[in-house]
């Protein structure tokens, strides 16, 4: 497995991690009324979306450079 193939593994395995984990925390909240994971939720649905973007960036950007 190339260097670009592992790195998109990860960063695609992180995305469903972070939005996931979010996911059962806006759940969590739901049931609970917990205001801390709220917070948690929100911010792992930020870091998913990030990650996402950086995603896309960094497949443009080994594309360009001629890596496939």
């Amino acid at each position: 497995m190339s260097l670009k193939a592992f790195h998109l593994v990860f960063v695609t395995a992180s995305v469903v991690l972070a939005l996931g984990f979010g996911a059962w925390g806006i759940e969590a909240y739901s049931s609970r009324g917990e205001e801390g994971t709220l917070v948690l939720a929100l911010l792992s649905l930020l870091f998913g979306a990030a990650l996402v973007v950086y995603g896309v960036r960094v497949r443009a950007k080994l594309k360009g450079m001629g890596i496939q």
